[in-house]
């Protein structure tokens, strides 16, 4: 039989493709799920008994948290990428580890094909169908979904005339949960106008009290939490849980697709945006001007890079490398006050803390320089546009 690997979720397409290209077409099908944040060990059960009932050879789950972290996550808080200055990359991140786990499994059991569950309108065949070919071009991909262009009730229909009863009604919002955030759709994001109920979102608010909590980074990185160390994917899920009983981190991303439409969807990402924004305040206080300004630049390409499927090209690995570099004096602790639906940054302590100089405090009393220093750099500074306006009077 034709081995095929399937990028398997346990949701109606790629169980719709578990069944058909087993049945139909032949395969022997090794059904596959990558764990990137959010399941539970239940969850993962239930996922293979249902692939193998399905028609699938086989199921194996790979856990690849800490790999997503190692991979994206860590560069995502170092470029503090926040997509159209919203959207942490939740999904869109995740996929591109998904799809490198799910090919490098290909080629480890000599599977000839792999098959996903995308469809034709969105961005994530164009991210699994850009991995795949890159590291694995001898294998062929199979998109049953987007090829035959098949709506939801004739999937649920052949899987029902092939005696698969399981209940395929479509839940009123679709929630991806993983490590970097939780994203959620409903018929609101497909308009322009209308927000997301409080009800849609996964977390609801328990906790009304502020309280203030304090992140300790080494070098870009969340090491501790109040104290606390722990390693960053620990800490990620711990402040996840904690920020998210504050109802805080929802908001909807409106941004531009892969194929150039534009999409709207909503999420819920505490732990994310806090960590992002307060590595970002740490980042204020301890790099020099040019440094954060080269930083937003290549963190806004990486994001948008990660975004499309580049993950693979040379210049992401440039980028990483760049952007690790611009750590070394990224370490100290960030205080952060948690209120229900938001949160603040209060301030940060940190021994290269650039304020706690020496030479002088903004607005106050220098110490490093004369008046008439000052003086003699502020008329070498104005010398540019001095010669513009001589040259050019009427000019406004």
């Amino acid at each position: 039989m034709k081995k095929l690997v399937l990028a398997y979720s346990g949701g109606l397409d790629t169980s719709y493709c578990a069944k058909y290209l087993s049945q139909e077409k032949g395969f022997d099908v090794h059904a596959v799920s990558v764990n990137t944040g959010g399941f539970s060990k239940e969850e993962i059960a239930e996922i293979e008994e249902k692939a193998l009932q399905l028609g699938a050879s086989s199921y194996t789950s790979i856990d690849a948290v800490q790999t997503f972290y190692d991979k994206v996550v860590k560069y995502l808080i170092f470029g503090n990428v926040l997509k159209n200055n919203t959207y942490p990359l939740s999904v869109s991140a995740e996929r591109i580890v998904q799809a490198i786990e799910i090919v490098n499994y290909a080629k480890k059991i000599g599977a000839e094909y792999i098959a996903h569950g995308s469809t034709g309108a969105g961005n994530d065949q164009v991210r699994f169908d850009m991995i795949f070919q890159i590291i694995a071009p001898e294998i062929e991909i199979i998109t049953p979904i987007r090829d035959e262009k098949l709506a939801r009730e004739e999937e649920i229909e052949y899987l029902k005339q092939n005696g698969v009863e399981y209940s395929w009604e479509k839940a009123k919002y679709s929630i991806n949960r993983g490590l970097w955030g939780t994203s959620v759709g409903g018929e609101e994001t497909l308009t322009s106008e209308k927000p997301l109920p409080d009800s849609a979102y996964p977390s609801q608010l328990q906790e009304k009290n502020p309280t203030e909590v304090k992140l300790t980074f080494k070098k870009g990185e969340l090491v501790a939490i109040d104290g606390k160390e722990d390693t960053p994917v620990n800490n990620i899920i711990k402040l996840d849980a904690l920020a998210s009983k504050y109802a805080i981190g929802r908001d909807i991303h409106v941004g531009d697709t892969i194929i150039g439409i534009k999409g709207r969807v909503g999420f819920e990402a505490p732990a994310s945006l806090i960590i992002i924004k307060a590595h970002h305040l740490l980042e204020k206080h301890t790099l020099t001007k040019w440094q954060q300004f080269q930083k937003e630049q290549q963190g806004n390409f990486y994001g948008m890079l990660l975004h499309e499927g580049n993950y693979l090209d040379a210049v992401m690995r440039n980028i990483e490398a760049f952007l690790t570099d611009t750590q070394k004096t990224v370490s100290g602790d960030v205080f952060v006050g948690l209120y229900p639906f938001q949160f603040r940054l209060n301030g940060i302590s940190s021994k290269h803390d650039l304020m706690n100089a020496s030479f002088g405090s903004y607005g106050e009393m220098n110490k490093g320089w004369t008046a008439d220093e000052a003086k003699g750099f502020i008329k070498i500074q104005s010398n540019a546009g001095k010669i513009y306006n001589h040259v050019n009077p009427s000019d406004d």
